[in-house]
C-alpha cells in the first residue's frame, strides 16, 4: 500500500482572465511538476474529494456529501466531456464501509459533476478516464453547512478503507482557498434565481454562457474598489495550510462556518475537500507534507495554493 495526496485550488477563470504572464508560468510549472509526480506514482485508484457549484446538486435534494458510482461531466468552462472511470463495485464497498462507520453517505448512480471535480482531475492526469477514480462531492457552496468535525470524520473513515486496499492510491482535494465568486444565496433570492438554485439542472447553452460571463466579469474587478465580494485573505489561507502541514486536524473542529464566510469568502468552504483529503491520509498512517505554491490571484478569484503529501 502507498498513498499520495495532492490538494489544489481550482479556478474556471484560468486561461480566461489571466494575471501577469509570469504568474501564469509559475502556476503552469507547478501543475506540470505535480502531474509528473502523479504519472511516476501511477496510481491504481484516485479518491477525489470535490465540491459542486449548482451543476449536479440543487436544493431540491442537497446532501452534505455524496459518493458517485457513475459521474458525467457537465463540461462547464470548457472542461473535458464524458464519464469518469469509476470502479462501481469498489465504490459500493466504500459506501458500505462509510455507512458501517456511522457516516451517512448519500449515494448516486448517475451524478453530474462540474469543473470543481473535473478540472483538477484533468490537470493531474490529462484525462477523466486515465485512472480509476471514486469521487465524493462535498457540499461547499449551499448553506446550511454541517460542522467541520463531520468532514474530518468523513475523511478518516475513507482513509481507513483506503489503508486496507493494498493499492497505490492518490487522494485529491480540489477547491478553495479564500474566495467569493458571484454565487447567489437562496435566502432572499428573487423567484427566478431561487428556482435555479432549487432545480436548475441541464441549463440551456445560453443560460450556461450567461452564468460563466458573470463569473468572468466578477474576475475582472475582483479585489478592486468596485467589487462588493469578500476579498482574498492571505493570512487566513496561510494559517489553514499550516494547520494541514502540521497534521493538527483536530483544530478544524473549532472552525466557525459564519466566521470563515465573513473573513475569507463564502466559497472558502471548498476547503472541506482539503480537510477530508488530509484526514484520510492521516487515518491511513503518518505523513509528510509540503507547501508547493501559494499566491493570491484576484484575476482567478482565488487564493491559489498547492499542497502535496505522502505516507512516511
Amino acid at each position: 500500500m502507498a498513498i499520495q495526496l495532492k490538494c489544489l485550488s481550482h479556478t474556471p477563470l484560468r486561461g480566461r482572465n489571466n494575471p501577469a504572464p509570469e504568474i501564469v508560468a509559475e502556476v503552469e510549472a507547478q501543475l506540470a511538476r505535480a502531474r509528473a509526480e502523479v504519472e511516476a506514482f501511477d496510481p491504481e485508484l484516485i479518491l477525489l474529494f470535490a465540491p459542486d457549484h449548482y451543476n449536479g446538486l440543487f436544493y431540491d435534494l442537497m446532501p452534505p456529501f455524496v459518493l458517485a458510482t457513475e459521474a458525467i461531466s457537465v463540461e462547464d468552462y470548457g472542461t473535458l466531456p464524458g464519464k469518469l472511470s469509476i470502479p462501481k463495485e469498489l465504490a459500493m464497498q466504500l459506501q458500505r464501509h462509510l455507512l458501517d462507520s456511522d457516516i451517512d453517505m448519500t449515494l448516486s448512480h448517475r451524478l453530474q459533476v462540474d469543473h470543481g471535480c473535473t478540472q483538477t482531475l484533468e490537470e493531474m492526469t490529462g484525462s477523466l478516464t486515465r485512472y480509476p477514480v471514486i469521487p465524493i462531492i462535498i457540499n461547499s457552496v449551499a448553506p446550511p453547512f454541517g460542522p467541520y468535525r463531520r468532514i474530518r470524520q468523513l475523511g478518516e473513515a475513507v482513509g481507513r478503507f483506503l489503508a486496507g486496499l493494498n493499492k497505490r492510491v492518490l487522494i485529491l482535494g480540489t477547491g478553495g482557498l479564500s474566495h467569493e465568486p458571484p454565487v447567489p444565496l437562496l435566502r432572499d433570492a428573487p423567484e427566478d434565481i431561487a428556482e435555479f438554485l432549487i432545480a436548475g439542472r441541464n441549463p440551456t447553452p445560453e443560460a450556461r454562457a450567461a452564468r460563466e460571463a458573470r463569473t468572468l466579469a466578477a474576475g475582472q474587478i475582483y479585489g478592486g474598489p468596485d467589487c462588493p465580494l469578500t476579498p482574498l485573505n492571505v493570512e487566513w489561507d496561510q494559517q489553514f495550510m499550516n494547520t494541514l502541514l502540521q497534521g493538527d486536524l483536530q483544530a478544524v473542529d473549532a472552525f466557525d462556518v459564519d466566521e470563515i464566510s465573513r473573513t475569507a469568502g463564502r466559497s472558502t468552504h471548498e476547503i472541506r475537500t482539503w480537510v477530508a483529503a488530509f484526514a484520510a491520509l492521516q487515518a491511513a498512517g503518518n505523513y509528510r507534507a509540503e507547501k508547493r505554491y501559494y499566491r493570491a490571484i484576484n484575476e482567478w478569484i482565488c487564493g491559489y495554493g498547492i499542497l502535496t503529501a505522502e505516507q512516511m
